[in-house]
């Protein structure tokens, strides 16, 4: 319970300090109030009809992540709605008995809901025939109001969603590789520490190996993320952006995307090297001391620059490379030609902590490239 209450707290505060994922559920949560409370208002007081459950019903539920969702989710849903007035109201006319229509038409729509083409608005025909059903009115008239209110209800809940900040999920995407930027640096960092303060065994190693493998679940959550901000467009960008009810500014590439993955990849065949090279029972064996000391240098810098990303992604900036400034790139270049140096030096020595030296500059090579430095230099 006291986490619950904290976690609690913590959204709280993050949806009032600023834009983020708790602000957008606090307001898509207030928008499908408004939305039921205004369908009501329409349906019960203004048009005075005694059937006007129906509508705030259906505008509370169609105010989902995304425009397009909920356009797809009210025609699936009005479609649920119209079976199981219909269904209901030929059981009832059959039976003429509340019990035998609820027995004849519940499992049958019960077993359409599972209808791949519904997707989860299935059970709404089974919950219409037992409203239809349970308030006795299943006369054609009286079908008639409930969809027409379903109808009305699927407008408002809409149009609410599309032209009250209406929900583009283009800020997840940025946030999301801006995130997975920074987290990518703070891997190579606590690496590079690790290896200068001579603390690197196998539960170290394992630990590093971990934190890079927790990089795929952010690269997941980007990729759902670009999924969403996709289909938040769908349909309805130019409307939207014409009306001003839409974001212009521009995503970060999809090519941004596949270069960060290619840099967490990158990180995880690396300290999967040095996870190797620490454990006992394996024949690869570390380098030496001093190499590491130099190959810490590299990878910090590495850290700093998948930073400088981090911070160009959250500004909006363009395409601006982390590594133009020229004293950086001269440090690199040094320490890269270190390790080149101390690999033919180890060459000369032993065949296992070769190859471990080979693979953890190639890898520190792969990321060079991959943030912009590498192929300058070639």
């Amino acid at each position: 319970m006291r986490w619950d209450v904290r976690s609690a707290g913590r959204a709280a505060r993050a949806a009032w300090r600023g834009p983020g994922r708790e602000r957008d559920l606090l307001v898509q949560s207030l928008k499908a109030a408004a939305a039921a409370l205004l369908a009501w208002l329409l349906a019960q007081v203004w048009l005075g009809d005694p059937m006007a459950l129906m509508a705030p019903w259906v505008a509370l539920v169609l105010v989902q992540a995304t425009v397009y969702s909920s356009l797809v989710q009210a025609a699936r849903q009005f479609t649920a709605i119209c079976v199981g007035a219909l269904v209901a109201s030929g059981a009832q006319a059959v039976t003429d008995d509340t019990t035998g229509a609820l027995a004849l038409s519940v499992p049958v729509l019960m077993l359409l809901s599972n209808w791949p083409r519904f997707g989860d608005q299935g059970v709404y025909a089974a919950t219409t025939a037992v409203f239809t059903i349970a308030t006795g009115t299943v006369s054609a008239v009286a079908v008639g109001h409930r969809l027409g209110q379903a109808a009305l209800g699927a407008v408002v809940g809409i149009t609410v969603n599309a032209l009250v900040l209406p929900p583009i999920h283009l800020r997840d995407v940025r946030e999301n590789l801006a995130a997975l930027a920074r987290e990518t640096g703070e891997v190579l960092h606590a690496v590079a520490g690790d290896l200068r303060g001579g603390e690197w065994d196998a539960q170290t190693a394992a630990e590093r190996l971990d934190a890079a493998a927790r990089l795929q679940g952010r690269l997941e959550a980007l990729r759902s993320a670009r999924g969403w901000s996709r289909e938040s467009l769908r349909l309805t960008s130019g409307v939207l952006r014409a009306l001003h009810r839409a974001p212009t500014e521009e995503l970060p590439p999809e090519s941004e995307d596949e270069r960060f993955s290619r840099v967490t990849g990158h990180v995880t065949a690396l300290t999967r090297t040095l996870a190797v090279a620490a454990d006992e029972d394996r024949t690869p064996a570390a380098p030496d001391a001093a190499v590491l000391s130099c190959y810490a240098e590299l990878l910090e810098l590495l850290g700093e620059a998948c930073r400088t990303e981090a911070d160009r992604l959250l500004d909006g900036g363009g395409r601006a490379d982390a590594l133009l400034d020229g004293r950086t790139e001269d440090v690199m270049r040094d320490l890269h030609e270190r390790l080149q140096a101390g690999l033919r030096e180890h060459a000369g020595r032993g065949a296992a902590r070769t190859a471990v030296l080979g693979t953890l500059v190639l890898q520190a090579e792969n990321l060079w490239a991959e943030l912009g430095g590498g192929a300058r230099g070639r």
